[in-house]
């Protein structure tokens, strides 16, 4: 996307723009703003390369993971997790008390309807302290804002999804392992960033 030859005048929507103007102006004022809308979540689901039926039930697997996981007893009070989805393949984050917990997290999401994958990244010890959490915040903003600079040919920045958790930055997105490779080394260049992990699902770029 990024380098492919300008297109002639067009009235088609470029979903990459907005997001751009928000990282820029994340990077300068160190704040995240929310953007909220359907209009947004349409225009995502055309571009995305999950397809829009993927797109809407990632988000509606992470809402339903997240309320099961509140209202699991054995994790209530324990810690906090966090879920993100990305082609049915769900990753969590956070910290709780006991391997116990950690394994209880992951039993509730992976007995859930579509999920393919449980990736478990959730650690033990106490929750990470509020500012800690806010300046994971601007390390994905920063990490998302370094995508831009990833020169592989047909590479959108806008379809990686960044997670970042006590400063471990998580990819995931599909791309060919090209892409994959060109973002996890740019990313690790942004100021904030302790560790990279790639969790890719990798295709052929397509011809």
């Amino acid at each position: 996307m990024s380098h492919q030859k300008k297109p002639g005048p067009s009235n088609c929507p470029r979903p990459w723009a907005g997001l751009l103007l928000v990282a820029v102006a994340a990077s300068i004022t160190g704040c995240v703003p929310v953007i909220i809308g359907g209009a947004a979540l349409g225009a995502a689901a055309v571009y995305d390369r999950r397809g829009a039926a993927a797109v809407i039930e990632d988000q509606q697997i992470e809402f339903n993971a997240a309320r099961a996981i509140e209202a699991e007893p054995g994790l209530q009070g324990r810690g906090r997790v966090s879920v993100t989805s990305y082609d049915y393949q769900v990753l969590l984050t956070g910290q709780v008390r006991s391997p116990a917990e950690v394994d209880l997290a992951a039993g509730v999401v992976r007995r859930m309807s579509k999920v393919k994958k449980v990736i478990n990244e959730v650690t033990i010890g106490p929750d990470i302290s509020l500012p800690r959490q806010s300046e994971d915040v601007i390390v994905t903003s920063r990490a998302k804002f370094a995508l831009f600079n990833v020169k592989v040919p047909s590479f959108d920045p806008t379809k990686v999804k960044v997670v970042t958790e006590d400063g471990v930055v998580y990819l995931l997105g599909l791309v060919s392992a090209a892409e994959g490779d060109a973002a996890a080394e740019q990313v690790r260049y942004v100021p904030g960033v302790k560790q990279v992990v790639k969790l890719f699902e990798y295709q052929e770029p397509r011809t």
